[in-house]
């Protein structure tokens, strides 16, 4: 593994977390799908094993969501679009399910079934995004037990992809009459529990792990982290402003289009194994 100083290694990252933040803040999504094989890549070419890459790229990824989405929430809620009864009465069945992944499942299957579900996962996302379907709104939010369940399984799944859970909690949300504008917010602030939950999880499943590079906190590597956090925070603003003046609904076409070639190369990567 070369030093964790290595310049060729902290440009690949920056440019990686300035690209992720930019395009979280242009097209609304968390940046986890773009960063989990990028930073397969990155670990690989660092003499990392496949099937460990897989699983830290996964944790590192969600542990920049923790940063991310402090700083997106801000602005929601500066605009008042967070709906936070919502949120209290999702997070706790957010908690139960990101640790159940996180510590559980997570921690017993192996990274090549991991970047599978990665890329089955990745691969609807994309085909959503690309058809921009929206779910129609046919009813209210569920009950206490409905949104325990509702958010045990967006905390679960989230764990599992290293996502923070957009691409299941907005249309949820929406479904159940919420409108875009609120659920989009409200699932920004969504992150914050779902990022927590599973990092502390995979922290304590990656303690006993061998072979883990220099800078690995559990499944996380810190200087992934550190400077992704950094940079997407500084360029997220941008691409929200940026989101007013470009053709958004085409942008994320082509996005998708780049969405199905990663999900291909993280399908490959599982299957490989």
């Amino acid at each position: 593994m070369n030093s964790l100083l290595d310049p060729l290694l902290i440009a690949e990252l920056a440019a990686l977390g300035l690209g992720t933040g930019f395009l979280a803040g242009l097209l609304g999504i968390g940046g986890g799908m773009l960063m989990v094989p990028f930073i397969t890549i990155i670990m690989g070419h660092r003499g990392v094993a496949s099937d460990l890459a897989v699983k830290m790229a996964i944790a590192t990824s969600m542990a920049t969501i923790i940063f991310t989405s402090v700083s997106s929430v801000r602005a929601h809620h500066k605009r008042g679009a967070v709906r936070w009864d919502i949120v209290r009465r999702l997070a706790p069945g957010i908690v139960i399910g990101s640790l159940l992944g996180s510590l559980g499942v997570f921690s017993l299957l192996k990274g090549t079934v991991l970047a599978i579900v990665f890329a089955l996962f990745v691969g609807f996302s994309a085909t959503q995004m690309f058809l921009d379907r929206k779910p129609k709104p046919t009813r209210q939010m569920p009950g206490t037990a409905g949104q325990l369940s509702a958010g045990g399984a967006i905390g679960f799944i989230s764990g599992l992809v290293g996502a923070g859970g957009g691409f299941v909690s907005v249309p949820f949300m929406t479904w159940c009459n919420i409108s875009i504008h609120n659920a989009v917010a409200t699932s920004a602030a969504l992150g914050f529990p779902i990022a927590v939950a599973n990092v502390l999880g995979y922290v304590v499943s990656g303690q006993s792990v061998q072979g883990l590079p220099e800078g690995s906190f559990g499944y996380i590597w810190l200087p992934a982290l550190a400077v992704i956090a950094v940079c997407s925070v500084l360029t997220a603003p941008l691409g929200a402003r940026a989101a007013h003046n470009l053709p958004v609904k085409k942008l994320k076409r082509v996005f998708a289009s780049i969405l199905y070639l990663l999900a291909a190369y993280m399908l490959w990567k599982g299957l490989q194994g």
